[in-house]
């Protein structure tokens, strides 16, 4: 049984061939969804493990760091100890509701940490947590 087209050898053929592009899209989805995490925070520090679950989050948290050097920083910007209020204020847009999570390197002094953490509450912070690594079994 033989199939009869309609079309000449001369008509240009109008489909378009999206297997291509459709390639493409996915290797860039693969592409953004590996570098995305990454992405999240610059400053690099080695915080300690914890077996706790990590929480659930709806919007995107503002983050205090402290590097080994004892450097803070909000977000990827270095502040200095004395102006750490008026920036997360700053940042926050004077919401005292806002969900804040203190990085802290594990070779720091854990007062530090805990000062950093008693200035925020004792702003009105109301959200304040640590970050931690996952416990890995060794």
């Amino acid at each position: 049984m033989a199939f009869k087209f309609n079309r000449s050898a001369k008509e240009p053929m109008s489909e378009i061939n999206v297997t291509p592009f459709v390639d493409v899209m996915l290797v860039l989805l693969i592409i953004f969804m590996v570098t995305a995490p990454l992405l999240t925070v610059g400053v690099q520090v080695d915080l300690p493990e914890s077996s706790a679950d990590s929480l659930p989050e709806e919007t995107e948290p503002l983050t205090l760091t402290i590097n080994s050097k004892g450097e803070i920083f909000i977000q990827e910007s270095k502040v200095e100890y004395e102006k750490i209020i008026a920036k997360v204020l700053a940042v926050s847009k004077n919401r005292t509701d806002t969900r804040i999570y203190v990085r802290g390197d594990k070779t720091i002094n854990y007062g530090r940490v805990l000062e950093i953490m008693g200035l925020l509450s004792g702003s009105g912070f109301t959200k304040v947590a640590l970050i931690s690594e996952p416990y890995k079994e060794r």
